[in-house]
Order: structure tokens, then C-alpha cells, then sequence
């Protein structure tokens, strides 16, 4: 049996195919059309998710979209009408967008992927993001958490789920999300809100508040929790409405009530620099000054709402009694608040979805269908990351021989290759390493990275400035042999949690190891990705023998990709990366091109 899962036209459009409960594929649509947070109508990744698996459209047995349409349309209809006539422009732009595409999603499907028309199904946005976690996680029951900015109407769910697996002889698949908060009531678009506030881009830049948030302190915690009240009987939040504007304005997330309460705000893209990050430019105090309001205001942010699901997971915890969270929604990408759920909560063990954001409710859409729908049980736990598009040794071949690159070739003895790259960190060079199926979501996790010596804050440097052409004051992530990991960092069970697999925890560094791997050191902490053989056996290689050679067990790793772009697809994506930047070494699965000194 095939499903077919699919999100599309709101934020990351994705798609995700299983065969009999097993994933096959899975894919985000701006891998193929190199168009960052591209949420069009998913045709290519379709297309490759089919092609994967060595069928057609009519092969498909049904396909599930990620949320409930016309459910939507009524919450942005109802809250329009609520706000007229300030939300004018709202209601403008969801005519013209849901008039067009949005409201036909059903006949849509069916034209593009062949399938017949009653073999559409739809899932609760909530319930995808829940379903993504629960059954892609090792657990047979755990406690259920989703956080985003908003489905149809909820923006934040809790509950339990419990599940059968084909060994057990009774028992069914279920979630149960007793409890939701509403629209407008949303931690993800309260953190937006700051987001846009301190200039950067909404649904794309949360992750730099949070790289920006370790340089200040949260000396404005007061001031956010005049916008949020949380409880603590019942884990809910309440938001004052009288600071945001995101409810009636297609383009404003807060008004000017806001920005009386906060002061002016950061300019769009302009440049960040504290006494912490560029100590040499003291001389510009007034500048240094405001800048470090901004930091202090993306801590404050950062621990309010950290405090808010750390309430929200403690109230989960004391209602089911369970032992095992799982998580998912665009929220469950907080790194650090995830940390500290970890460890503050009476959970012992947390699985958030690689994918946690709008692009794993595909996956999550299917697994629900197969599950809970048709009540299949459960043979299947997630093992990695790694469901997209891969290429072949002679495609890369004829790629690289197509460009006239020199080309060392290790197809017959791959240890050499391992070899060659691990000492060309240690002399400073920046590799792109690309090789098997490329990551599902949005961590590059050793398939499509970039790869550096982690050891001197130099590399820090010469990553972001000359090759990632990015903010310096954003971090990279260390990548440690997963047995070494307890050697390196302060988080308790590291080495045997699932989290750390997939870059979702940021953990304090311990102290007598922050000065060996000072380029992923971001103030003290690292969002690891633990890595084992099994998993990875190329990439794991190289780890081990930078270790031989250096007795550190860590390379800093980032995204393979420029500044403004999505992560690398093939091998063209990976060339012209390689081309347009820095970077001193290509690695094409078993193939090396050096770059011209």
C-alpha cells in the first residue's frame, strides 16, 4: 500500500510517500526548484518521491494533504471580518490566494498526481504534526506536544498517543489531543513578532533570534510577559492582543503600542556587532549600545518562551504520567528551549521530528492515514534523516568530467578519500561534502555540509565571512562520534537519545573542552548532531580520522549552501556552490576536486 503525504501552500511545501507504513521518500519542493521556503504546489518533489519508489500516480493508494482546508479558510474568514476595516489587506490577499489555489486543493491533487478523487484525504494540521512525531519515534505510547504559529485554528496542542505494533496481539494507533490554544493566542507568532522586530524575516529568520539571543542578557523579561500570561494549573497562555498587529495586517506583525514598549526596531539586515562579538569596534559606542539592546531583547524573548513550554510540558507531564514526550511543530525547533525541557520537566526522554516544521505534517498526514485511519499497526521507526534524492558515482563522474575538473577518484579504495579530507581539515581547507540521499528537513546532517576544523575561532570566521556570506554572529553546529559525546558535552544520556541524531538540542559545552572546538562554541553551548557508523559510515569516517590525526572527535558542520539559498540538490547545486565561494575541497560521494591554489 502507498500513501502519499503532501503540505503545501503556506510555508515549506513537502511531500512524503511510504510503502506499507515504511518511508520511501521525502522531499521539500525548494530542493528541486532552488526557490528558499518555496510553498508552491509540490510537482517535482512528487515526481522524485514516485520516481523513488518505481511507480506512478494511479500506483498510489491514497493521498493525504496536512490540514483541513475549508477549516482554515473559515478561521482567516471569521478573524478578517472580526477586524474590519483595518484588515482590509488580509482579506484581499486570502481572496486572491484562496480563490486560486487554496480552496481546490482536493481537484488539484487529483490532476497532478492521478489518483482518484475519493482516495483524497484531509488530516488536521495539529494532528500531522503529532502523528509526524509519535510515529516516526520509538515509543509505543508517549505524551504529545505541537507548537507552531497556526494550523487552521490551533496553534498548540497537547495529549497522548499510544500505539499497536505488528508483535502485539490487542491495543490500537491513537492520539488523543485533549487539549488545543487558539488563534490568536500563538506562541510561534509571538516569537515572529520579535523576529521581524529585530530585522530579519519571518518563518525564515526565528533560528537567527536564537544565535542572537546568547549575547545578551534577558534583561526585558518584564516587558514581554506584559504580552503573555501563562498558567500553570492548566500549562495554557494568553497573549495581549493590544501589541500585535498579525491578526488584521498582511505585512506587520506588531503596532506601535510595540514599539513604545520595546523602543525602535533593528533595522532590516543591518549590521550586529557587541562588545562580545567585535570587541575592537568600542569606538562605535553608540552603536555597540543599541545593538546590545537587541541582543538583550532576543534573550528576554528567548527565555519567555522556553519558560512557556517548560510550563506547558510540566502541566503535560502531571495530566498523562508518561515518561516519553514527542514533539513536533515549528516551535520544536528551539534548540535550546528543547534542552531545557529535557531537563527541567519529568520527562526522561523527548523525540522531536527531524522534520518538525510544515514540511514534516506530509510525512506526518500519511503516517496518520495509514495508522489511525485505516488502523494499520505500527512496523516502522524513523532511522535517520536521509529520504531525498541521491546520485550515483557515475552521475557525479560525468558530471565533474562534463565541468573538466582534475578528479581523484577513491571508488576503490574509499579509506583513502577519508584520509585526504581529514587531513585537509587539519591544514585549514573547507570542504563541501556531498554524498548519498539528501537530509529531510532543515539540518544538513553530514549528506549536503560544509565541513571545517572546529578547533580555532578562525574557521568560525572564515565559513561565515568568505564562504557562507552570512551573519558572524550566527553559530555553527559540532558533529561528535556519538561514544565520545558525554567527553564533550554536559547533557546527560547524550550518547544514547535520539535528539542529538539530528541537531534539535543545544547543550552547554563542558568547560574544559570549550578552547579544543572554539569555532562551535557559541558561548558556551553547541547544537550537536551525535553521529554513529551505522548510520553514516563515510561520514562517521571522517570524524574518526580527524581524531587520529588530532585527538578531537568533533568537526564543525553548516548547511551546504550560499547565503539566500536552499541547501544543494545534485551535483550542478554542489559545483556551483563550490564555484561561486571559498571552499578549497568538493566531495562528490567517492570523488574529490581540489580547488586551484
Amino acid at each position: 500500500m502507498y500513501i502519499l503525504g503532501i503540505a503545501c501552500f503556506y510555508h515549506d511545501s513537502a511531500v512524503a510517500l511510504l510503502k506499507d507504513g515504511h518511508l520511501v521518500a521525502a522531499a521539500m519542493e525548494e530542493r528541486f526548484s532552488r526557490k528558499k521556503h518555496d510553498n508552491s504546489f509540490p510537482k517535482q518533489a512528487i515526481e522524485f518521491c514516485l520516481a523513488q519508489a518505481g511507480i506512478n500516480g494511479k500506483d498510489v493508494d491514497y493521498v493525504v494533504f496536512y490540514e483541513k482546508p475549508l477549516v482554515k479558510f473559515e478561521r482567516i474568514l471569521l478573524t478578517t471580518l472580526g477586524a474590519f476595516p483595518k484588515s482590509a489587506s488580509v482579506w484581499r490577499d486570502a481572496m486572491v490566494n484562496w480563490l486560486k489555489d487554496k480552496l481546490w486543493i482536493k481537484t488539484i491533487i487529483q490532476n497532478e498526481v492521478g489518483v482518484k478523487y475519493d482516495r483524497v484525504l484531509f488530516c488536521d494540521h495539529h494532528m500531522s504534526h503529532a502523528a509526524s512525531a509519535f510515529f516516526a519515534s520509538p515509543f509505543k505510547e508517549a505524551a504529545v506536544m505541537t507548537v507552531d504559529g497556526v494550523g487552521e485554528w490551533t496553534t498548540t496542542t497537547v495529549g497522548q498517543a499510544t500505539s499497536r505494533w505488528e508483535t502485539d496481539t490487542e491495543g490500537s494507533n491513537n492520539i488523543n489531543l485533549f487539549q488545543e490554544q487558539r488563534f490568536p493566542h500563538s506562541l510561534g507568532l509571538l516569537y515572529s513578532a520579535f523576529t521581524a522586530y529585530l530585522g530579519f524575516r519571518v518563518n525564515n529568520g526565528e533560528y537567527k533570534v536564537m544565535g542572537m539571543a546568547p549575547y545578551g542578557q534577558p534583561r526585558y523579561v518584564d516587558k514581554v510577559k506584559k504580552l503573555i500570561q501563562f498558567s500553570p494549573q492548566d500549562g495554557s497562555f494568553q497573549l495581549n492582543m493590544d501589541y500585535f498587529s498579525y491578526h488584521y495586517s498582511a505585512t506587520d506583525s506588531y503596532n506601535q503600542k510595540f514599539i513604545d514598549l520595546f523602543g525602535p526596531p533593528r533595522p532590516a539586515e543591518g549590521d550586529f556587532f557587541t562588545a562580545v562579538t567585535n570587541p575592537e569596534r568600542s569606538a562605535e559606542k553608540m552603536a555597540m549600545d543599541e545593538n546590545q539592546r537587541f541582543a538583550d531583547i532576543a534573550a528576554s524573548i528567548q527565555v519567555v518562551t522556553e519558560e512557556a513550554l517548560i510550563n506547558i510540558a510540566n502541566y503535560l507531564h502531571k495530566k498523562t504520567g508518561m515518561s516519553k514526550l514527542v514533539m513536533a511543530g515549528g516551535v520544536a525547533l528551539n534548540t535550546k528551549a528543547n534542552y531545557r525541557i529535557l531537563n527541567e520537566t519529568p520527562f526522561d526522554e523527548i523525540y522531536i521530528q527531524p522534520a518538525a516544521g510544515d514540511d514534516g505534517g506530509a510525512l506526518g498526514a500519511a503516517l496518520w492515514a495509514y495508522h489511525v485511519a485505516l488502523g494499520k499497526p505500527r512496523n516502522w521507526v524513523m532511522p535517520h534523516a536521509y529520504w531525498g534524492q541521491g546520485y550515483t558515482d557515475g552521475e557525479c563522474r560525468d558530471f565533474l568530467v562534463s565541468k573538466g575538473a582534475k578528479i581523484e577518484s577513491f571508488d576503490n579504495d574509499e579509506s583513502k578519500l577519508l584520509d585526504a579530507v581529514a587531513e585537509g581539515l587539519t591544514q585549514e581547507k573547507v570542504v563541501g561534502f556531498f554524498q548519498g540521499r539528501f537530509e529531510w528537513g532543515p539540518r544538513a546532517l553530514g549528506n549536503r555540509s560544509i565541513l571545517a576544523d572546529p578547533r580555532t575561532d578562525k574557521m568560525k570566521e572564515v565559513v561565515n565571512t568568505k564562504i557562507k556570506f552570512r551573519e558572524p554572529f550566527r553559530p555553527f553546529a559540532p558533529v561528535i562520534l556519538r561514544d565520545r559525546a558525554a567527553e564533550y558535552f554536559d547533557y546527560p544520556g547524550v550518547e544514547i537519545h535520539e535528539a542529538p541524531r539530528y541537531m534539535l538540542m543545544v547543550a552547554p559545552i563542558k568547560a574544559d573542552k570549550q578552547d579544543s572546538i572554539q569555532a562551535v562554541c557559541h558561548q558556551g553551548t553547541g547544537r550537536l548532531q551525535t553521529i554513529e557508523r551505522e548510520t553514516n559510515p563515510r561520514y562517521y569516517g571522517v570524524i574518526e580520522r580527524f581524531d587520529q590525526i588530532t585527538g578531537v572527535p568533533v568537526i564543525l558542520n553548516t548547511s551546504f549552501n550560499l547565503r539566500g539559498e536552499p541547501i544543494v540538490t545534485s551535483p550542478r547545486d554542489a559545483w556551483n556552490t563550490f564555484q561561486n565561494s571559498d571552499i578549497d575541497y568538493l566531495v562528490l560521494n567517492t570523488f574529490l576536486v581540489r580547488k586551484p591554489k
